[in-house]
């Protein structure tokens, strides 16, 4: 297919390698676990991913200051050209509207590929109007021309999501910019009439592995998911079938049973970094409080679980 736009593909919502406190006394910094990083990036793009979103959900963004999240901004950086072609993604949304243009900024100014952005999630009862100003001022002040950025619209955590009619003013006013949406609505029902009324000109990342498929034949161009961090294998072949005009729905149906069984574990990120230790042999990152990490017999069992997928 010819008419994908620059961003398409399947990325990893990346979990953040987050080393827990600071091991020396005294000291202040966030202990992120800067020399793992290039490792962690050969991983996902050995598996698939055409790259990954930074301080995501999954990436327990909020959790983290805007100093945290420049900290492993920066590093990250510095290290994507091992990998030639790897896209980098931010996650840059607070309900802080300056705060948000700032780190939305810094994002491009470090030449990264996109921002995804949440709403001003602590307002829920913001009105569309509303929404629209606010948008619309990050993106005149934040986003350079020929850049791209995608609302994050997952209404589930926020209490405040993106109706098709805020979509369409963004899109009408800033056509490029305004790239569209990562769809994490976990509902079939918007993905396809997100589909049918925007076509290819907006563009969809998917946030639901089981309807992948669904969603990508409803004119969605990739997935940005919590299990790409373990199965991006499977959604990449789904994404190039499809491209192909191939039949997907084995491997599709596989990527659904994996998705279900990690939908058992709420919330996703510690039981992904178990994983990933006990799986592949990637270091046992921790997650920040109010999280807690998964134990190690539960670790255990889901390893076993999952390799029986």
């Amino acid at each position: 297919m010819t008419d994908l736009h620059p961003l398409a593909g399947v990325y990893a919502a990346a979990v953040t390698p987050y080393l827990g406190k600071p091991k020396t006394e005294g000291k202040s910094d966030t202990a992120f676990d800067f020399e793992s990083l290039a490792v962690f990036l050969h991983f996902l793009a050995s598996r698939g991913c055409h790259g990954l979103l930074l301080f995501g959900t999954t990436g327990e963004g909020p959790s983290f200051s805007p100093k945290e999240r420049e900290a492993l901004m920066r590093s990250l950086r510095v290290i994507r050209h091992q990998v030639r072609g790897f896209r980098l993604l931010a996650g840059t949304g607070t309900p802080s509207l300056s705060e948000t243009i700032e780190l939305t900024k810094l994002a491009y100014e470090l030449g990264y590929d996109g921002t995804v952005v949440l709403p001003p999630y602590y307002f829920r009862k913001a009105t569309e109007e509303g929404l629209f100003q606010w948008f619309s001022e990050l993106i005149e002040k934040a986003v350079p021309e020929g850049k791209h950025m995608l609302g994050y619209h997952i209404p589930v955590m926020t209490g405040v999501g993106f109706s098709l009619d805020l979509l369409e003013r963004l899109k009408a006013k800033y056509p490029t910019r305004f790239a569209g949406i990562k769809d994490s609505s976990h509902d079939e029902a918007f993905a396809t009439a997100v589909g049918q009324r925007f076509g290819k000109e907006m563009l969809v990342l998917n946030g639901t592995d089981s309807y992948f498929h669904h969603a990508l034949k409803n004119n969605a161009q990739g997935a940005i998911t919590a299990p790409a961090n373990l199965i991006s294998d499977n959604l990449r072949e789904v994404w190039d079938l499809h491209q192909a005009g191939k039949d997907p729905s084995e491997v599709q149906a596989k990527v659904t049973e994996q998705r279900h069984f990690l939908e058992q574990y709420s919330p996703i990120a510690p039981i992904l970094k178990g994983l990933l230790h006990k799986v592949h042999g990637l270091p046992h990152w921790e997650v920040r409080a109010p999280l807690e990490n998964a134990g190690e017999k539960t670790i255990e069992d889901a390893a076993e679980k999952f390799l029986k997928l």
